[in-house]
């Protein structure tokens, strides 16, 4: 016997939603859920305040990163917090709330400029060394595998003092400091990029491709790049929170800026050792805390898409059963289907739905 019912209108497909609800960000932020919401969300907010901190520093800032007088004369050296400098001064004379602030545009430059660097060069060799292999991709290996092996930071140092040669400069220092931290990044990007490369050029349009008597320069910008390269964006967020460490690492170290040239968290927490044991809290804990609060932000944008990305982690049960939809991802015999009143149950039990709404019972 043959009933008819009406068929339940499924959602409508992503290309006829609005483009506000396509964006990278907006979209994640809708495909989250629960605790793993709340950790993408608080992730963008202290990841765009730290963004906005760095760009509006020259508006919001009370002083220059390396100013030591005001219209009352000197600052003072250490002085306690007050009205006048809200996080007190250094030991150098310096205003710790300003430098703070001044603090946040340098590491945003080198973060930008070291993964930009290291996408760049990661990218492009792992593109070649995946598809052509040979001797080439065996060479690339070995030194992607011989830098990978070197300490991170004792690798950075290196090559500061190799690229520095003892300059301190804004965007001398900018600089070395973001080469230093290229250098490290290139294996991950190299590992990643070679990888997929590897999987992707047997793959039937890559052959047919070639068939067609298309270059390996087209093959490969054009074919194998673009898919490639989906998964970069997860390693430029963990990759921007290991550069912020990285970065105050060589300043703590003093490898970093000198505080005439810029404002360098790491810098001023080497200089806040022996302010601390003096009981001069004020100079280490806002550039400890800007770190900290820095690399956090970046961190929960990292992992949550890292777990969005993952489909065992994204809950689409749960998405599903809520809906009334089997998720696309389900294999059953013609396709997806789309469940009546009865929702999952009903199909469970043998209820189905054509194209045209017309529901068939044995």
């Amino acid at each position: 016997m043959t009933v008819t019912t009406p068929k339940t209108v499924p959602d409508a497909p992503d290309h006829k939603r609005s483009l506000l609800s396509r964006l990278p960000i907006v979209h994640q932020v809708r495909q989250s859920m629960g605790i793993q919401r709340f950790m993408l969300v608080a992730g963008l907010v202290v990841t765009g305040l730290f963004i906005l901190t760095a760009l509006l520093a020259p508006v919001i800032a009370p002083y220059g990163y390396s100013q030591l007088r005001g219209d009352d004369g000197a600052f003072g050296s250490q002085q306690a917090p007050s009205a006048d400098h809200l996080f007190g001064t250094t030991v150098g004379g310096y205003d710790v709330l300003s430098r703070t602030i001044w603090g946040a545009q340098t590491a945003l430059s080198v973060v930008i400029v070291a993964v930009i660097l290291s996408i760049f060069v990661g990218v492009f060799l792992g593109l070649v060394s995946g598809y052509f292999g040979g001797w080439l991709d065996r060479v690339l290996v070995v030194v992607c595998d011989a830098i990978y092996a070197f300490p991170t930071l004792l690798l950075a140092i290196v090559m500061s003092i190799a690229i520095s040669g003892g300059q301190s400069s804004l965007w001398g220092g900018v600089f070395a400091a973001a080469i230093s931290i290229t250098v490290v990044f290139i294996p991950q990007y190299f590992r990643v990029i070679r990888a997929e490369t590897v999987r992707i050029k047997s793959e039937a349009y890559v052959e047919s491709a070639k068939v067609v008597g298309a270059s390996n320069a087209r093959i490969i910008f054009r074919h194998v790049l673009r898919n490639a390269t989906r998964t970069l964006p997860l390693i430029f967020t963990l990759n921007a929170s290991e550069a912020i460490l990285t970065l105050a690492g060589l300043g703590f170290l003093g490898f970093g800026i000198e505080p005439t040239s810029a404002a360098e968290w790491g810098f001023d927490l080497n200089k806040a050792i022996v302010d601390v044991s003096s009981g001069v809290w004020w100079t280490a804990l806002p550039p400890g805390i800007a770190i900290v609060l820095a690399v956090l932000g970046v961190t929960l944008v990292g992992e949550s898409l890292n777990d969005l990305a993952d489909p065992r982690l994204r809950g689409r049960r749960r998405v599903a059963a809520a809906s009334g939809t089997v998720a696309a991802t389900s294999v059953v015999p013609g396709g997806a289907q789309t469940a009546g009143p009865a929702g999952l149950g009903g199909l469970e039990s043998g209820e189905t739905f054509g194209d045209d709404g017309i529901e068939t019972r044995p």
